[in-house]
């Protein structure tokens, strides 16, 4: 099917065709130019998916769509095609990228206006969806590594966008280095992997039909090694910290990030690769291990933090946590299911940040805003309502995803697992209510002076309260009367769950009532304050200091590697061998100069030359012959 070319390669022209123009004349402004480029391009993506999505909705669950756009790598038995591939777990994530990646764009028309990279923004912003679409639709391992690296890459550009300070720069490259560690796992794995299946064939399909020719051992490590790579990109344990300083670059880049693009991918390669890991059940629980204590951590830190787009990373970063939870227990379209929903309510958080942000003249200290409620009920009320999601109230769509996550966990009997979500549930619904009531209806210390907001950043806002409102009813389980449909359509090899309806029931009255406990004490501590408490715990001093993680990664990775570079470059480099190429120069110098001196144009020392010569060899040959 040729339109699964059309839905990458359009963003990527799109990127090149906006780059072009900027560099032409790059103080030109050209703003509407730009942004009808940048916004029509996904749009006619998105359009595309749909179409493809309507076409496997009406088809067999098990029907693929392919498309090979050339033969990209044939050696021997190795044969690599730059080709697409869509099935049903393809359609939804090509659908929330598109639809949610075009309301993203159209928002960052308004909010980038008046900046002088506003059409290099667009390219870098039209590169990174392009770059995501090639990795879900990749066909094989190969195609979405490239796509990987592409994300990481345009993640890089658009997070130190504004390369002046050095604090952006900085940004950018802790994100982009961290990534390179993950990445490195995740490619020696596509090594084994390939190594194991030589001859079998690379695609997808391929490396699912003969995925029982690889012994257990074998596929431990591609598991692991591949998860690696998930670490990194979508920001688990340990290699989350680049997802905070990721803030550093526009609002509009942060919503696209966290909510339709990046961090997302880590969760959809554990689900393209779940029968791998349906055979290795015991990193599937290392997984879900991991994402708890990723979920737990984020909550944690985000309930101590005054920077409002901090709050929002951690706070991904946590609810990233509930996703491989999910994947890690074999539970692939209950964590599809809140990368679906968390699309929404998310990426309307950033926006509705990103709105708050502007209106207030670039302040992202929440303790410094405060009775915004009625100065801008057009981003009060989306954010309301995405705050009611990602808090697990229902009806709202947050409330459906992360309830399965977590009856998953208690069904499956990992109760620690389950435990750790409950308490994150508890802690989420506090933070995200605390950021809500500080915000907009605690007193304020000034009287602010808000700047009118364009309408290309209030339409998207009030679009994806409508989604955040609604997207969870897709997933009602039947316990509550439904036969959810989302898992229906995705059609993934979930493990079985085997659970009382009571017992749902019982579960999800425990996490209602957890958040509306987190609601009601972030009402109490919150809402009548002027002020941040003030409290000098070592607690709340350590956990305001995020666990000193980076400065434990700074001290004990960092400043090591440094020394040891500083030693390379200074004794190593500077005095051994930059000596032996000195001493090696030298001395062909001064064997030049020595032989240059025989040839000073005197006959009879050529003569001289001669006859030592002709007597050296005469005497050789005398005595190899035993004339002696």
């Amino acid at each position: 099917m040729i339109l699964l070319s059309f839905i990458v390669l359009i963003p990527f022209l799109s990127a090149l065709i906006l780059g072009v123009i900027y560099l032409y004349d790059p103080n030109k402004p050209r703003e509407k130019l730009y942004a009808t480029i940048g916004v029509t391009a996904p749009a006619i993506s998105a359009t595309i998916a749909l179409v493809i999505e309507a076409k496997l909705l009406s088809m067999d669950a098990s029907t693929v769509f392919h498309y090979t756009l050339f033969e990209w790598i044939h050696i021997g038995k190795f044969q690599i095609e730059l080709a697409f591939m869509a099935d049903r777990l393809t359609a939804v994530m090509l659908f929330f990228i598109t639809f949610i990646g075009t309301l993203i764009h159209l928002y960052a028309s308004g909010y980038m206006k008046g900046d002088s990279g506003y059409g290099k923004f667009f390219s870098y912003f039209n590169l990174f969806m392009g770059s995501m679409l090639l990795l879900v639709l990749a066909d094989n391992p190969i195609i979405m590594f490239i796509g990987w690296e592409l994300v990481g890459l345009s993640s890089y550009l658009l997070i130190s966008f504004y390369h002046q300070e050095y604090a952006n720069v900085t940004a950018g490259n802790k994100a982009f280095i961290l990534n390179r560690i993950g990445d490195f796992g995740f490619i020696i794995g596509l090594v084994v992997l390939f190594i194991s299946l030589e001859g079998y064939g690379y695609t997808f399909e391929a490396i699912e039909a003969n995925i029982g020719l690889i012994d257990h051992p074998t596929l431990t490590i591609i598991a692991i090694l591949l998860f690696v790579g998930a670490m990194g990109k979508s920001a688990q344990i340990p290699l989350f910290v680049w997802l905070p300083d990721a803030m550093a670059g526009p609002t509009p880049v942060s919503a696209l990030i966290h909510a339709a693009t990046m961090v997302t991918a880590g969760v959809y390669m554990v689900a393209r690769f779940s029968f791998l890991y349906n055979d290795t059940p015991d990193i599937g629980e290392f997984i879900a291990i991991i994402g708890a204590s990723t979920a737990l951590l984020g909550a944690i830190i985000a309930s101590f933090q005054n920077d409002i787009k901090k709050i929002l990373a951690y706070s991904t970063m946590s609810q990233l946590g509930y996703m491989f939870i999910a994947v890690g227990l074999g539970a692939y379209s209950s964590g599809i299911f809140h990368v679906f929903t968390h699309a929404f309510f998310k990426a309307l958080l950033f926006m509705g940040a990103g709105a708050i942000i502007i209106a207030l003249h670039h302040e992202q200290n929440i303790y410094k805003m405060g009775s915004l409620k009625n100065k801008l009920p057009w981003v009060f009320i989306p954010m309301l309502i995405a705050t009611l999601a990602i808090s697990g109230i229902p009806p709202f769509a947050g409330f459906f995803s992360k309830d399965a996550i977590l009856i998953t966990a208690y069904s499956s009997e990992h109760y620690t697992i389950w435990a750790m979500g409950t308490i994150t549930a508890f802690l989420t619904a506090y933070y995200m209510f605390r950021l809500l009531f500080v915000v907009f209806l605690a007193p304020s210390i000034r009287d602010h002076k808000v700047e009118p907001l364009a309408n290309s950043m209030i339409v998207p806002l009030i679009i994806l309260a409508v989604g955040s409102a609604t997207a969870g009813l897709l997933g009602i389980p039947e316990a509550l009367g439904g036969s959810n449909l989302f898992a229906s359509f995705v059609a993934l090899p979930d493990k079985p769950l085997h659970i009382l309806h009571s017992t749902e029931y019982y579960l999800s009255a425990l996490n209602v009532a957890l958040a509306l406990l987190g609601t009601a004490l972030a009402y109490k501590l919150f809402v009548r304050r002027i002020h941040e408490p003030l409290n000098n715990s070592v607690w709340r001093y350590v956990v305001v200091n995020k666990f000193y993680i980076d400065e434990i990664y700074t001290f004990f990775i960092v400043k090591p590697l440094l020394l040891l570079s500083k030693f390379l470059l200074y004794f190593v480099d500077g005095k051994i061998i930059n000596n032996i190429i000195n001493l090696t120069v030298y001395s062909y110098a001064r064997m030049g100069i020595t032989f240059a001196s025989f040839q000073n144009g005197k006959v009879r020392y050529y003569a001289f030359y001669i006859l030592v010569g002709v007597s050296f060899i005469s005497t050789s040959m005398l005595i190899l012959l035993g004339g002696f």
